[in-house]
């Protein structure tokens, strides 16, 4: 097995860089980290892409993308883990403080500019009608409550009509303007259900939108920041985000047809959906995922390593560091709005991943 078993005599620091998404959880995990290893690390939150950067030089120890890395620059032994599920939530700034609903048809029309005002058909049709609704019970965190098999505790189901009048006002189209693994994320589910979007503005890190009345803001802070300032907006962040600045999010459709909110539940259900035995260095994206509860929009944030790295010492620090992650950050993740990879998962890459990097 590549993970060695003794600790060095004198404590080692590590260096990453890459996806800022993730860096919430990288912080809040290094004082446990060094706590049970005598080791420290430093993460410098810089972007997906420059994380990707970074390895193909060589600089640091580990790295982090929200997008494989799939670029003819990368070195040809580099191995990409799944950490944690990164959904994306599609946030909305509208007169009425009410839940929006939107088929993943009307979605894909808005950004891709062939639906341009709020009270349009399709949007009105996909909020006047009768939706199923499921409450949950929650902690002061607003957390869910799980019963002792690991489910969220329903306090009540039911349905209701829901009317929404929506205003007769342009809309704001607000996108990432710098190149991001949350783009990737978003255009390639708007691409698997729309072979229109996938034509006119296409998929990847960065996208000629074709929508008119666009905005653009930098980072998941300036996409939140302009939809919480900009009447009858749109934009799409991810999730922790929209929770972090308390802002109005869509209900979407998901693959199965059914009306599905941004919740644990559902993130949770979208991540256990996937095989990544199927997928070639673990590189995709978990959108538009089977099954009655799965958010339609998560991807993933990869840890990127190499299967020879030079300094073998540090390498066995960095798998260690990450088993930590694994075991011990689970709770943790989660109170941050992260979503933990399923235990099949992280078996997964324990066998397929670890033991193929050479610490020896």
């Amino acid at each position: 097995i590549a993970v060695s078993s003794t600790t060095p005599a004198h404590a080692v620091d590590l260096q990453g860089s890459g996806a800022s998404f993730v860096d919430p959880l990288l912080q809040a995990c290094k004082a446990g980290f060094a706590k049970a290893s005598s080791h420290s690390y430093v993460y410098t939150s810089t972007g997906s892409g420059t994380g990707k950067k970074n390895s193909d030089s060589k600089i640091g120890d580990f790295w982090f993308s929200d997008s494989a890395h799939t670029a003819t620059t990368k070195r040809s032994t580099v191995f990409h883990a799944p950490i944690v599920a990164a959904p994306i939530a599609v946030l909305v700034n509208l007169p009425a403080k009410k839940d929006i609903y939107l088929s993943s048809t009307t979605v894909a029309k808005i950004f891709a500019g062939e639906i341009t005002k709020w009270n349009d058909p399709a949007i009105v049709a996909d909020n006047n009608r009768s939706v199923t609704t499921t409450v949950y019970k929650k902690d002061a965190q607003g957390n869910a409550v799980k019963d002792k098999s690991g489910n969220p505790v329903v306090l009540r189901t039911g349905t209701k009509s829901i009317i929404y009048t929506l205003p007769d006002q342009p809309i704001k189209v607000i996108f990432r303007a710098d190149g991001s693994g949350t783009t990737a994320i978003f255009t390639d589910y708007l691409s698997k259900v729309s072979a229109s979007f996938k034509e006119k503005v296409g998929q990847g890190t960065t996208v000629n939108w074709t929508a008119d009345a666009t905005i653009s803001g930098k980072g998941n802070e300036g996409v939140a920041a302009n939809v919480n300032r900009v009447k009858n907006s749109i934009g799409y962040v991810e999730f922790a985000y929209a929770k972090k600045n308390h802002m109005t999010y869509v209900q979407l459709e998901n693959a199965a047809g059914k009306f599905v909110q941004p919740e644990e539940k559902s993130f949770a259900a979208a991540a256990a959906g996937v095989d990544w035995s199927k997928f070639p260095g673990m590189a995709t994206f978990i959108t538009n995922a089977p099954g009655a509860d799965s958010w339609p929009i998560t991807g993933a944030t990869f840890i990127v390593v190499y299967k020879d790295p030079a300094d073998k010492q540090k390498a066995d620090e960095v798998l260690k560091f990450f088993d930590y992650g694994f075991k011990e950050g689970k709770d943790m993740a989660t109170s941050l709005d992260y979503v933990p990879m399923p235990d099949a998962t992280t078996d997964f890459i324990r066998k397929n991943v670890w033991t193929k990097i050479n610490t020896k």
